[in-house]
């Protein structure tokens, strides 16, 4: 109720509306306004007040409600069912939480700040409130197993084209992290939930530092990490680089379900790789080998060329990559 009386507000901006104006919009008693108002101030929205003319916002607040981010968005389905927490602990186990009760292709689960947020191998990703993205989206595919892996590549390429969109030239580190200046700026972790030849539902957990600042990381995080504030060094639209997000996975993600080939993202995975013509190191548990990143295949595998000339096939979660200069992990 109370994301209906900030509607009304910001439909009608830099106006006065009175309590019984809202009363009679909204449908609730005016001793119920105050309370919606005092809970929008606790979001960091800002109220003028006169006992006379009534309410006025006078400054809206940097969360990322379906009010907020729903003016750029121009999905079918993807977040058309839109969960906005402020503080829970990993948005990827809320969505799978959710999905037990409810599967609801394309929703997505969004918070201010994740106090337990994950990244790929169990690793934690520090997830500060309202200076990152953290979001889940749930999606039941009709597909086998073996070809969810794919879908981590759509999600690098949508939030590479997400922020070019807003004049931010990335890179994309095969399969799912988004690079900028050498440091890592965005990570993407896919989990499903089926059985030996189908699945019930996976979700994409994909988590940005926008307006991060180098001390909200760790230690170990500060040399290989980075926010867009940190590089830009200027504040970010957190709304529209959510919504150009999932504006942009919903055509990635429908052009593979349609055809079945990652035609429309290898093209831009390929664009923007980080990888591709460079000696890497590839690592698998405790062996490690040096090779030469040759291309991605049409199954979203990163081809290599050993030291012999023979070519190898990394398959996403089989190895981590790691470039011998620059980024490290």
């Amino acid at each position: 109720m109370k994301y209906k009386v900030l509607e009304l507000f910001k439909n009608n901006k830099d106006q006065y509306i009175s309590g019984e104006d809202i009363s009679k919009n909204i449908g609730v008693s005016r001793a119920s306004i105050w309370k919606y108002i005092k809970a929008l101030k606790e979001e960091g929205y800002e109220f003028e007040s006169s006992t006379k003319v009534g309410y006025k916002l006078i400054k809206e607040a940097d969360v990322l409600n379906y009010i907020e981010i729903s003016p750029y968005l121009k999905t079918k389905y993807i977040g058309r069912s839109y969960y906005h927490f402020d503080t829970i602990d990993s948005t990827n186990s809320k969505a799978k939480e959710a999905a037990k009760d409810n599967l609801i292709n394309g929703a997505v689960f969004i918070s201010e700040e994740q106090v337990s947020g994950r990244g790929r191998l169990g690793r934690t990703w520090i997830s500060p409130k309202h200076k990152g993205i953290w979001l889940s989206i749930l999606l039941t595919p009709d597909l086998p197993p073996l070809e969810v892996s794919k879908t981590t590549l759509i999600g690098s390429a949508a939030v590479y084209l997400a922020l070019k969109e807003l004049g931010i030239e990335s890179s994309i580190k095969w399969p799912n992290d988004i690079i900028l200046n050498n440091k890592k700026l965005c990570g993407i972790l896919t989990e499903i939930s089926g059985e030996m030849n189908n699945i019930n539902y996976m979700v994409m957990g994909i988590g940005i530092n926008v307006n991060t600042l180098k001390e909200d990381f760790s230690e170990d995080l500060k040399p290989i990490a980075t926010s867009l504030k940190r590089e830009l060094k200027e504040d970010f639209n957190r709304k529209k680089l959510t919504s150009y997000i999932l504006n942009n996975f919903e055509d990635l993600y429908d052009d593979f379900l349609a055809t079945g080939k990652l035609n429309k993202t290898l093209d831009i995975s390929r664009e923007a790789s980080i990888l591709i013509g460079k000696e890497i190191q590839c690592i698998n548990r405790d062996k490690s080998f040096i090779c030469k990143a040759e291309d991605i295949t049409e199954d979203g595998e990163l081809l290599v060329i050993l030291n012999d000339g023979s070519y190898k096939k990394i398959i996403s979660g089989e190895v981590s990559i790691r470039g011998l200069y620059g980024y490290v992990e």
